[in-house]
């Protein structure tokens, strides 16, 4: 598979990146953003909040306790996993986002208005089922209304919205620390502001259009060109992207697919190609969530760990992590397209495996030496910052493009159970392991991301400058990774006929 007919169309068309359509096409997959910023504030808020002494004092938190109480967001996100996936290919990809966003809402109010352990942890098992429905959706919508020429930035920006959530959640903890007061909304306000993205979606998702890919799917064709015609083609009916979208769409979704079946879960393993697929996902998950201890829960614990014992300092340093790795992720998200998804992820692998070594024995030999215990929390930032560069924008974009479109929102239901599967252990082992071992337990992380770096290089299908379509086709063939990797892209003249072959570089 040498040839792309739609580099060649995009070639012949090159769209101006903020043309009148393109403009209402951001504004409808900002929304989908916003499922990723649901998760961002869980993720910081109560890692903050577990630093607050009013509030651990208040709920009856311990270091016995607070491993399962942080995983009960997780506990909740793989219970939501089983039902979120049919629900996004059954009712939409829209209704999806506004059913995971009613039930974040409900935990949200739950766990505010909590006077008693067992109210914060039925909040956060709330919230962490509603979460798991907007993550299987939102990714899923924002992939399939990207334009193909920036699918990659497009798609990738969504994990990177993960830091809306959690900027917001982090410093607002900060400020609200220097309150003194013995009221209790600085900690409230907080757990409150969780429902915020989830109310905003609530509000506007009804004014966006619904994924072609959906509507295709259900045989609704007019429906779906009359979306691609108006977002990608500028209301040109003649748009030749648009119109190739949706010949693409056609010769490859299924109209009696899995996806229309609500508990077919067959279409990820009965076939070679489809077991391909989600292995690399399980990969994903795998790689991109044991990686080190959950700096977002733990933030305040590990760098207590080298010797920051100060609240305010602690909550200061979990909040600086937020914006530097927002800035990374964004970063990363500007040359993914010219260096393709494997070479990212694995200079990624390698620099946290290396960060992590160095965090260990900066741990190991920190006491009595406040160089060493800086030098560590130094290189905690610079594995946050690398490990952003990378793996945040590829922790949606890798999946959701690899999957086909029958199995995409089941698969991203199984992204989200193996993700949480992972994390449940991820979050409830560290601080037992560290009160227990200390820094030895960092070693774990160090050969498990020099690891992941082997398993990128042999198995990951390169999918930068293939259309969604296309992409299933690479799994056809007898090595996925050289068919991938032997693509090459096309000029075009003005007449269409194509010209000569030449890798420049972009995403179809």
């Amino acid at each position: 598979m040498t040839e792309s007919r739609m580099q060649a169309a995009l070639l012949r068309e090159n769209p101006r990146v903020f043309r009148k359509s393109f403009l209402k096409l951001y504004g409808c997959i900002f929304v989908g953003y916003l499922c990723s910023a649901t998760n961002g504030f869980d993720s910081n808020t109560f890692g903050g909040l577990s630093a607050i002494p009013q509030f651990t004092k208040y709920f009856g938190i311990t270091t016995q306790n607070q491993g399962l109480v942080a995983a009960l967001y997780v506990i909740g996100n793989i219970a939501g996993s089983f039902f979120a996936g049919p629900c996004s290919d059954t009712y939409g990809r829209r209704v999806g986002m506004a059913i995971g966003s009613a039930i974040c809402v409900v935990g949200a109010i739950l766990q505010t208005a909590g006077t008693n352990l067992s109210m914060l942890m039925g909040g956060r098992f709330i919230l962490g089922m509603g979460a798991v429905l907007v993550q299987t959706a939102g990714p899923s919508y924002v992939v399939e209304m990207s334009y193909p020429k920036y699918r990659a930035q497009l798609t990738g920006g969504y994990q990177a919205c993960f830091f809306l959530g959690t900027i917001v959640s982090t410093w607002l903890e900060f400020g609200l620390n220097h309150a003194k007061t013995t009221l209790s909304y600085p900690w409230r306000l907080p757990l409150a502001i969780q429902g915020l993205p989830s109310v905003i979606i609530l509000c506007s998702v009804w004014f966006i259009p619904e994924s072609p890919r959906w509507y295709v799917g259900q045989g609704r064709i007019a429906e779906a060109k009359n979306i691609l015609i108006k977002y990608h083609g500028d209301g040109d009916p003649d748009a030749l992207v648009a119109n190739l979208e949706l010949q693409e769409m056609i010769e490859v979704i299924e109209l009696d697919g899995s996806d229309k079946r609500w508990w077919d879960f067959r279409s990820l393993f009965n076939t070679r190609a489809a077991r391909y697929r989600t292995f690399l996902v399980t990969c994903i998950a795998w790689f991109g969530e044991l990686d080190l201890p959950p700096t977002s829960y733990y933030f305040p614990l590990m760098v207590k760990t080298v010797g920051i014992t100060n609240v305010s300092t602690q909550l200061l340093l979990n909040a600086i992590q937020t914006p530097v790795m927002a800035a990374a992720a964004l970063c990363g998200l500007s040359v993914v397209h010219k260096f393709g998804r494997r070479k990212l992820l694995m200079f990624s692998s390698a620099g946290m495996s290396v960060s992590v070594a160095i965090i260990t024995a900066c741990t190991a030999l920190q006491a009595g030496r406040p160089a060493v215990g800086g030098t560590g929390i130094a290189f905690l930032y610079i594995f946050l910052i690398v490990f952003a560069f990378a793996w945040t924008p590829m922790q949606s974009l890798y999946p959701v493009e690899v999957l086909s479109f029958n199995s995409r929102a089941k698969g991203m239901a199984y992204l989200a159970f193996m993700n949480n599967a992972v994390k449940v252990m991820n979050t409830y082992v560290p601080p037992i392991a560290i009160a227990n071992s200390g820094w030895r337990y960092y070693l774990l992380y160090v050969f498990w991301d020099a690891f992941g770096v082997v398993v990128i290089y042999f198995f990951f299908v390169e999918t930068r400058g293939w259309s969604l379509e296309e992409i299933e086709d690479l799994f056809q063939a007898k090595n996925p990774v050289k068919a991938s990797l032997e693509k090459k892209n096309i000029s075009v003249a003005q007449d269409g006929t194509i010209t000569h072959v030449q890798d420049d570089g972009s995403d179809a």
